[in-house]
């Protein structure tokens, strides 16, 4: 939510105290030194995604004279219908998704979009292939609407060979051999089998870094027990520990897999790889190609003996990986960087409230 004074914004962000996410529950981390007023606020069937919503702080909240109230929650989901109901009419409501499958929902889930986008002045696509999906859908088509991304902090996310050898060494790795990192959630759509496959078949010898957790957990511990000077299965990491996983990799996998009910809405661990200076390989399932363009190998998802080959190809070639890890810096820095996500947005309210 937002105030616009004399050319200035003062944003207060509202989230949730303590939420379930995918792997575990999350708390809320405020940043030191940032600019915005921070709001814990309650849930209410924090568990289910589509059906939680705030305590009763939200209403009061969306009381105060806001010029813009953005919303992070999917159109489709209770909490932005919610959210939707309490805006006062003076106020701009620009919500934003991910959603990059034109799914047809269920009532009542049907009517929680409609509610949402009926009340909304203008929209934000989380990537191209979201805004190609949504543009023409009632309630979307013929509002402003804007193509923006996440963003990443570049000074926490940043190379670092120092904070590298030290990380590797916590890892037990001492010696140069290369290494093929993977962070996310350890399930089907997201490859993990790609990268499995890729080192067993691999002409190249190189380690393995799995960063996250999920259902095939299993099978890269079982791997782990066969080759335990190779391969590293890390659960539990906190958000600002991730730099140095990053960084301890030499090629960052990203081999994400398209399903009927799913493709690959963004892949944040992308641009976070890109500005610790690692290479990056992914598919081309949903948003990767455009997040990506240049800056990495795209490989076709289904393509099992191109992956090995190109991750062969590039652990055996140095100079294509610094040449690539410069690229994404450069990326990152004019694209993903935290100022230049912050000032499109503003821009695009700025353009919401002018109409």
């Amino acid at each position: 939510m937002a105030v616009q004074g004399s050319g200035e914004w003062q944003v207060t962000a509202v989230a949730p105290a303590r939420l379930q996410g995918d792997l575990r529950y999350v708390e809320l981390e405020p940043i030191a030194n940032e600019a915005d007023q921070l709001v814990p606020i309650s849930l209410r069937f924090g568990s289910h995604p589509h059906l939680r919503m705030y305590g009763r702080k939200l209403r009061s909240l969306l009381q105060r004279p806001w010029d813009v109230v953005h919303g992070w929650e999917e159109p489709y989901v209770v909490a932005c219908m919610q959210i939707a109901r309490r805006v006062q009419p003076d106020a701009r409501f620009v919500p934003a998704t991910f959603q990059n499958i034109n799914k047809r929902y269920p009532p009542p889930i049907d009517s929680v979009e409609r509610h949402v986008m009926d009340r909304a002045d203008a929209w934000i696509a989380f990537g191209q292939t979201v805004y190609d999906t949504l543009r023409d859908r009632r309630g979307y088509a013929g509002k402003p609407s804007r193509v923006l991304s996440p963003g990443v902090d570049t000074d926490a996310f940043r190379p670092d060979p120092v904070a590298r050898t030290r990380m590797r060494r916590v890892l037990g790795w001492t010696s140069d051999e290369p290494v093929v990192g993977f962070a996310g959630r350890l399930v089907e759509e997201k490859g993990v089998d790609t990268v499995l496959q890729a080192f067993h078949g691999s002409k190249q010898r190189w380690n393995v870094l799995f960063v996250g957790g999920g259902a095939l957990a299993p099978r890269i511990e079982s791997l782990r027990l066969q080759h335990r000077s190779r391969v590293r299965l890390v659960r539990h990491v906190g958000h600002s520990d991730m730099p140095d996983y990053l960084r301890a990799m030499d090629v960052l996998c990203a081999p994400s897999r398209t399903t009927a009910r799913w493709k690959e809405q963004f892949g944040r661990m992308l641009i976070e790889a890109m500005a610790c200076g690692v290479p990056v390989v992914a598919s081309d399932s949903g948003e990767i190609p455009y997040v990506v363009q240049d800056a990495g190998i795209l490989i076709p998802e289904t393509d099992l003996a191109q992956w090995t080959e190109r991750l062969d190809r590039l652990i055996a070639d140095a100079a294509m990986r610094t040449q690539l890890a410069v690229r994404g810096l450069a990326r990152v820095r004019a694209e993903f960087s935290w100022p230049i996500v912050a000032r499109r947005h503003l821009d695009f309210f700025e353009e919401v409230l002018a109409r």
